[in-house]
């Protein structure tokens, strides 16, 4: 049985004409070696600028917290910047499917004949981590969480890889690395200190699509006072400007379920 707060947590931490795009294989990655200004590792980050349309994602996922533990298949649509539309399913059938904008996060779920309709600040509550339209797609596509031109950062090299920490938060703390050949995003995290909550995203591996690189997995932990729910995305197909449909209803006789 899928629970509720489960593709909740799916939603937000995973939540997505060339046709005959190809991945031309793995991304060789370098090793870090000395420091460099945290100003010329966030430009050389964003030269890799992802353009595209919609990206149609299918995805391998393992889902495992301290109560249950599950295997899962994914398909995630992408209209870049504007929507995101999620479908869960379970040996080919589908058992949940969720769509989020920069406004709203709706989805249903089958097992409880349920769904939900609301904004992010219930659900971010709700999961303990504050999240939005742009920090999931971000997530997804591989790129930093936040804007990283906006921001403040100490710079270092670590375990081969140069972290940037923004400490400007007394509470929050955040921290991106990056491998030193295309400055590929490789771990970030938000940690909110005086809540004791933590989300860890790493990236194992990189392809490269045409003009676009692009994460071929994702592993996500999310500690909320002390329980871990880990995540583990791995994307079987990854395809770039294909014209999508996203279709979403709520099944007739679904209950609306209500956050506190």
């Amino acid at each position: 049985m899928i629970s509720k707060k489960w593709f909740s947590i799916m939603t937000f931490l995973f939540l997505v004409t060339i046709t005959s795009c190809k991945p031309k294989g793995f991304i060789a990655e370098a090793t870090a070696t000395k420091p460099m200004k945290a100003e010329k590792i966030v430009r050389n980050h964003y030269e890799l600028d992802k353009v595209f349309k919609t990206a149609y994602i299918k995805a391998d996922v393992s889902y495992k917290n301290p109560k249950e533990s599950l295997n899962l298949s994914a398909d995630i649509r992408i209209q870049k910047d504007e929507k995101i539309l999620i479908s869960i399913r379970f040996f080919g059938i589908t058992m949940a499917k969720g769509v989020i904008t920069p406004t709203e996060v709706k989805y249903y779920e089958k097992s409880g004949s349920s769904y939900f309709e609301g904004d992010y600040r219930t659900l971010s509550k709700w999961l303990g981590t504050d999240l939005d339209f742009t920090k999931v797609q971000n997530m997804l596509i591989g790129e930093a969480f936040d804007n990283l031109e906006q921001g403040k950062y100490e710079s270092s090299v670590e375990n081969g890889l140069y972290k940037l920490e923004d400490k400007s938060s007394k509470n929050i703390l955040k921290t991106f690395l990056f491998e030193a050949s295309m400055y590929l995003i490789k771990k970030q995290q938000i940690q909110q200190l005086s809540e004791n909550r933590t989300l860890t995203v790493e990236y194992p591996n990189h392809k490269q699509y045409d003009n676009i690189s692009f994460p071929i997995a994702l592993n996500i932990d999310a500690v909320n006072d002390g329980k871990k729910t880990q995540i583990d995305i791995e994307y079987s197909s990854v395809k770039f400007d294909e014209e999508l449909s996203f279709p979403y209803s709520v099944p007739s006789g679904y209950e609306r379920t209500f956050i506190d």
